[in-house]
C-alpha cells in the first residue's frame, strides 16, 4: 500500500543493493496513482541502527578516508555558507530560533551559533551526538526531545538530508508545525528521484541508498506531502554539488573503469539540464511555510 495516498496499485521499480553496510537487496516500489517511491520491506525501528554501523557512513563519523569522502569535506564547508546565507535570505533576521532536525554531527548548528541564532540541535544517534561534543563543544538533543520543545517557538526548522530516513514522517510533519511561530518557515533537502542522475543510473543510483532512505521523493510528492500537514511550499532552490558526489559514487557502485573521471562528467551534465528545470536537480532544497489550520 502506498504510504502517502493509501492506494493499492503500486508496482515495483527496482531492485537496489545495499552497497554501503550489508550487501542486501531491497525493493523500490512506486505508486500508480500518485507517483510516490518508496523502499519496500525495510527494516523497522528496532532493526534499522545496524544498518547506520560503519565508521564510513559520512553523516555521523567525519571520516576523510577516500577521494569521495575528502571531496564531501571540501563541499561541506562551501554548503554551510550557502545554507547560513539562505537562512538569513529567507528570514530576514540577522539572528533568530533554529531547530535543526537530525543534525549529524553538528556543523550546520554549530555554523548558525557562529552567525548568533540560538540553536537546538537534535540527532538519533547517540554516535554522532557525542562527535558533536567533542569536535565542537555542542550539545545536542535526542530524538525524543521534539516533542517536548515550546509550541510556536522556532523562526526556522531545518532538515538537511533527513526526512528521506524517517520512519514516522507524518508525526514529524506535525511536530514541525506545532514548534515552528506563525511566519516561520521549514527547509527540507532531500534527494530527487526524478533528477538527471536518478533516471540514468537507475538502481545504481547512490541517492537510494537502500535500507537508511525509506523515501524517494519528487518535487510533487514532498509537496503533497507536506501540503497535507498544513504546509505550503513557497520556493526550492537546487543542490548542483550533490549531483556530483552522488554520480561519483553511483559510478563507484557499478564497479565502472574511470568511475570519478565518468561521475564528474555525468555530474556536470545533471548540473547543466538543472538550469532548465528545477526536477533535473539531484538534490533539492524546498520551503514550507505553515498554513493556518481552520
Amino acid at each position: 500500500m502506498c504510504p502517502l495516498c493509501g492506494s493499492t496499485s503500486i508496482k515495483k521499480r527496482y531492485t537496489c543493493k545495499d552497497h554501503f553496510a550489508t550487501g542486501e537487496l531491497f525493493d523500490i516500489y512506486e505508486c500508480i496513482d500518485c507517483s510516490f517511491v518508496f523502499t519496500q520491506g525495510a527494516p523497522d525501528e528496532r532493526e534499522i541502527a545496524r544498518y547506520y554501523e560503519s565508521p564510513e557512513y559520512i553523516s555521523h563519523s567525519n571520516t576523510q578516508k577516500g577521494l569521495l569522502n575528502k571531496l564531501f569535506h571540501v563541499v561541506r564547508n562551501i554548503m554551510l555558507k550557502r545554507k547560513a546565507g539562505l537562512i538569513k535570505k529567507l528570514t530576514f533576521l540577522k539572528s533568530g530560533k533554529l531547530l535543526d532536525y537530525g543534525a549529524g554531527i553538528g556543523y550546520f548548528a554549530d555554523k548558525m551559533v557562529q552567525k548568533g541564532w540560538e540553536v537546538t540541535a537534535i540527532e538519533k544517534s547517540e554516535k554522532a551526538r557525542k562527535a558533536a561534543f567533542e569536535n565542537l563543544g555542542l550539545e545536542m538533543l535526542p530524538e525524543e526531545s521534539m516533542s517536548q520543545q515550546k509550541e510556536g517557538y522556532f523562526n526556522v526548522v531545518t532538515l538537511w538530508h533527513v526526512m528521506e530516513h524517517i520512519q514516522e514522517p507524518d508525526n514529524l510533519w506535525e511536530q514541525i508545525y506545532r514548534v515552528l511561530d506563525e511566519s516561520g518557515i521549514a527547509v527540507v533537502a532531500v534527494p530527487n528521484c526524478s533528477s538527471f542522475d536518478a533516471e540514468y543510473y537507475q538502481e545504481h543510483w547512490a541517492a537510494y541508498d537502500v535500507p537508511r532512505h525509506l523515501w524517494h521523493f519528487t518535487p510533487s510528492t514532498i509537496n503533497e506531502m507536506a501540503r497535507r500537514h498544513n504546509f505550503i511550499m513557497e520556493r526550492c532552490y537546487t543542490m548542483p554539488f550533490d549531483g556530483f558526489y552522488i554520480s561519483m559514487l553511483s559510478e563507484k557502485y557499478k564497479q565502472s573503469t574511470l568511475a570519478a573521471l565518468r561521475g564528474v562528467w555525468n555530474g556536470f551534465i545533471g548540473w547543466m539540464a538543472s538550469f532548465d528545470k528545477n526536477n533535473a536537480s539531484s538534490s533539492i532544497i524546498y520551503v514550507f511555510r505553515k498554513k493556518k489550520k481552520r
